[in-house]
């Protein structure tokens, strides 16, 4: 078995920060990709930020210079450092990892954690 576990949601005030971490444990090989999802209510879900293994990161539009995703790969952690935030960052968010534990890569997803924006 393999779980991803977020945490540090939460509510904050419009311009403030909050930074989410999220755990991967089990069997687990190897993990390449890392990336943080968000979905707001009535929303598809979207990509914030990505890293791969190496680090080399990307990040959706909305979010740049606001957002920075990081990770330790001794801890099978990644983290999301999220500052100025908006309203409109107001949604669950879900970690993903793309992971090996035996011979194939297969994607995973945490539950999710709220992160809620007051204006």
């Amino acid at each position: 078995q393999v779980q991803l576990v977020e945490s540090g949601g939460g509510l904050v005030q419009a311009g403030g920060s909050l930074r989410l971490s999220c755990a991967a444990s089990g069997r687990i090989v190897a993990i390449n990709d890392m990336a943080w999802y968000r979905q707001a209510p009535g929303k598809q879900r979207e990509l914030v930020a990505a890293i791969t293994s190496g680090g080399s990161t990307n990040y959706a539009d909305s979010v740049k210079g606001r957002f920075t995703i990081s990770r330790d790969n001794a801890k099978n952690t990644v983290y999301l450092q999220m500052n100025s935030l908006k309203p409109e960052d107001t949604a669950v968010y879900l970690c993903n990892a793309h992971l090996r534990r035996y011979y194939d890569y297969d994607s995973y997803w945490g539950q999710g954690t709220q992160v809620t924006v007051s204006s």
